[in-house]
């Protein structure tokens, strides 16, 4: 345990972050105070803020997938390769589905487009996306977890998947999003 804590759970936390964006504030933060996990992780992609983020809205579970393992969170359905304008409609309060039957899931609390989105219940749990676009056209795609776990709940278990597993979908949809949105898009630094 020790050693998960002090090498494993940092690496887990941070992956693919710079230590300035771990550090700094986030759209969202102030929506769990006191957050038991907080994991912020991000990616390059060569591409600006607005040709990512309509993929980023159509996420979810008999929509557009997760990107991610596809066998485990999308119901073995391959997620999408392109953007899917069926799913391009997004508004405050909308369910995110993460389940089969799509009554699970997560709540878009707040859009900012192109450059954030926040999915959540503030006080419990919250996803941020960040977009910044940088000065050669390349966007960092920056993502915050926060949450609090509740450990006398039933919600203990997702905690433990979060503490546990988050890592490892969170680390395969960044790169997933990476690979699509580049092997469609014209180089943003040509």
């Amino acid at each position: 345990m020790l050693t998960y804590l002090r090498l494993l759970r940092p690496w887990q936390l941070t992956w693919g972050a710079t230590p300035e964006e771990v550090a700094r504030d986030l759209p969202g933060d102030d929506l769990v105070q006191r957050p038991t996990f907080c994991a912020t992780r991000a990616v390059t992609i060569a591409a600006p803020a607005e040709r990512i983020f309509p993929w980023l809205v159509q996420v979810g579970v008999n929509r557009a997938g997760w990107y991610s393992y596809d066998w485990l969170d999308n119901l073995g359905s391959p997620s999408a390769r392109r953007i899917l304008p069926e799913f391009q409609q997004a508004e405050r309060g909308e369910l995110l589905p993460m389940s089969p039957d799509g009554n699970h899931g997560m709540r878009i609390y707040s859009l900012d487009p192109p450059t954030s989105m926040i999915w959540g219940t503030p006080g419990d749990t919250t996803w941020t996306w960040q977009l910044e676009t940088e000065v050669d056209g390349r966007t960092r795609v920056i993502t915050r977890v926060r949450s609090r776990y509740r450990w006398m709940s039933p919600t203990i278990l997702f905690s433990a998947l979060l503490e546990f597993a988050d890592v490892w979908m969170m680390r395969k949809m960044l790169l997933n999003l990476r690979d699509r949105i580049e092997a469609i898009e014209p180089s943003a630094t040509a």
